[in-house]
């Protein structure tokens, strides 16, 4: 098993406390950048939530389902 299939093991068995730290950092971006690109960063915390597992258009389902194996 290499690297980034235990990486991306780690990440879906505690998707609850990578999704709080991308929420921390999201807001930690957004106070730093003045609130200036409040709905890019939100966009982008969205897409790193679906590369990560949890969808939030879809209710948490994990994957993409597509072949796509990017983190």
């Amino acid at each position: 098993m290499s690297f980034l299939d235990k990486a991306k093991d780690l990440v879906n068995k505690h998707e609850d406390k990578v999704d709080a730290a991308l929420e921390k950092i999201g807001d930690q971006v957004d106070r730093r950048t003045g609130h200036k690109y409040t709905s890019q960063i939100d966009r982008g915390v969205d897409e790193i939530k679906k590369r990560t597992g949890n969808n939030p258009g879809t209710g948490g389902t994990t994957g993409t389902g597509t072949g796509d194996t990017r983190i």
